[in-house]
């Protein structure tokens, strides 16, 4: 259990680090704001406690604030989908339901189901994040257009990060 410990340190940081200095600074449009950060939380094991996972996404959207000068946004937004994960997972769940042993990965689960669970929980995050950070809903179709191309652009990032950093779980 320590070594898992020590593994999901390392990928915190490192993904916290690869939000604020990198990709951060990626500026394509007005309409695309990346966001690679919310893979930690959807890459948390299947069994994890839900308080433990909103400690971790507060923690993780508070990092990711300090580096961008958001005041609470990422982590609103974080929170949001750390409390919806057990859901998601619970209506996209397989047959047989989950094997502990994987995790919630291209690798393990399939393209199609990590597809289709990420850019639900993705989706579900960069609304929030747009809603609040605009807080007008007269400007929904921006909120809307921002949404879906930063989506597009967050999900392409995020299943890359899968490729290079993540290895299927030994069963």
């Amino acid at each position: 259990m320590n070594n898992a410990w020590v593994k999901y340190g390392s990928y915190f940081v490192l993904i916290v680090l690869i939000q604020g200095l990198v990709v951060n600074n990626i500026e394509m449009s007005i309409y695309v704001n990346p966001m690679i950060y919310p893979v930690m939380i959807i890459m948390l094991p299947f069994e994890f406690n839900i308080l433990l996972t909103m400690l971790v996404a507060f923690v993780l959207g508070i990092s990711v604030d300090a580096f961008s000068n958001t005041f609470g946004l990422n982590a609103s937004a974080a929170m949001v989908i750390g409390y919806l994960r057990p859901t998601v997972l619970n209506i996209i769940k397989p047959r047989d339901g989950y094997d502990p042993v994987l995790l919630p990965s291209i690798h393990d689960m399939g393209k199609l189901w990590f597809l289709a669970y990420a850019t639900v929980l993705i989706f579900i995050h960069h609304l929030w994040f747009f809603i609040i950070e605009v807080l007008r809903f007269d400007q929904i179709g921006q909120i809307l257009l921002k949404t879906l191309f930063s989506l597009t652009f967050s999900l392409f990032l995020i299943m890359l990060f899968q490729y290079i950093f993540y290895k299927p779980s030994k069963k």
